[in-house]
């Protein structure tokens, strides 16, 4: 029998699952960008003085090698968690407002290999915990207004800059970036801290290569089994391109055989391609995942400027169709989508019953 760290929140999540396609929210850097935020919003006071000035006042020194260097922070928008909390708690309650059921911690780049870009690697636990406590926050708030619905917060882990599968070098292909014993120390520090700060699902998304998702996948365990209980958790691939492949090689169907002994509460794809694009692997995942099947696309592919062009009304109705197709129990959007593009998704799914998945995943394993 599966112990669960918040067994009433689970069973709340099944029982929604059980009942309604969910909608899970949009793109958080999309909004983040409509800001115009500058080099000072990102530093807020706490790293005006161009280090960790918090860690500094607590007895950490400051030199060549401590990682509080001054550097560029503006585009780190996972710091804004703890320098400019407003503009994340206030984007989490637009989405929330618009009909989102489940909520993203603004984490996708909270780990070690992904903040050493910003020198800022000893803030992991910090934002992941500090992530997921603003998501709590603002689910909680939503929640009081309309009991009947429970929000969720799902924990974000995001794939790193680094694979494992491939080398960088194409004149080594022998070498890797990063092992997979790296990877699993990196996950188990951001998965504790979106723990602590209140998170109801784990999420490893925009899985490229299977083998990063693995090891996000075991530290989880090691994770669970240390804190007594699991969390559900949810997994969400990357087609990359019109082969229909994630970077690492993988069709939808490999990738859920590859990862269904992690018994997801879902799995599904997102990013990369726009709905219409996605539409055939969705479909794929539909026939073969013995759980609910999830998918939050792009608005449509990057346009000439890095835009996306795709309408609510346009990603909606794609999106009905996916839904009245039998294929989804989780919808949302990535890049380019926006709380406008959320409250049409939700709109336009709210009648369709929810894709009924395969066998219990207690008896499948």
């Amino acid at each position: 029998m599966t112990t669960w760290l918040h067994p009433a929140r689970v069973e709340a999540l099944e029982r929604a699952l059980a009942t309604r396609i969910l909608v899970l929210d949009g793109a958080m850097g999309t909004m983040i960008q409509r800001f115009g935020l500058t080099e000072a919003d990102y530093r807020g006071e706490r790293f005006a003085s161009g280090y960790d000035a918090l860690h500094a006042a607590q007895g950490h020194a400051h030199g060549a090698d401590c990682g509080c260097e001054s550097h560029d922070q503006r585009g780190n928008n996972d710091l804004l968690t703890l320098t400019r909390p407003d503009i994340i708690r206030g984007i989490h309650a637009e989405y929330l407002a618009a009909g989102a059921d489940i909520v993203e911690t603004n984490t996708f780049n909270s780990t070690a290999v992904s903040l050493a870009d910003y020198h800022l690697q000893h803030l992991v636990q910090e934002l992941n915990r500090e992530g997921a406590a603003l998501a709590r926050a603002a689910c909680d708030e939503a929640e009081a207004a309309t009991p009947e619905r429970p929000r969720f917060v799902a924990g974000i882990l995001g794939p790193t800059s680094r694979t494992a599968s491939i080398s960088p070098d194409v004149n080594d292909p022998g070498y890797r970036a990063v092992t997979f014993d790296e990877l699993v120390a990196i996950y188990r520090e951001a998965s504790f801290g979106l723990i602590d700060g209140g998170a109801d699902i784990l999420m490893v998304e925009t899985v490229f290569d299977t083998l990063n998702a693995k090891a996000a996948l075991y530290a989880i365990e090691t994770v669970f089994d240390e804190r007594g209980g699991r969390l559900p958790v949810m997994i969400s691939g990357t087609i990359t391109d019109a082969s229909g492949r994630t970077l690492s090689g993988q069709t939808a169907e490999a990738f859920w055989y590859s990862l269904q002994h992690a018994r997801p509460h879902a799995l599904g794809l997102n990013c990369a391609l726009g709905a219409k694009d996605l539409r055939p692997h969705v479909e794929t995942l539909s026939q073969v995942a013995q759980t609910s099947v999830s998918c939050h696309p792009n608005a449509g592919l990057p346009n000439a400027f890095g835009g996306y062009d795709e309408t609510p009304e346009d990603m909606a109705e794609v999106l009905r169709e996916f839904a009245t197709a039998g294929l989804l129990n989780i919808v949302g959007g990535c890049c380019g989508t926006s709380p406008a593009h959320i409250q049409a998704i939700a709109a336009a799914v709210s009648d369709v019953a929810p894709r009924v998945p395969g066998r219990d995943m207690e008896t499948a394993a």
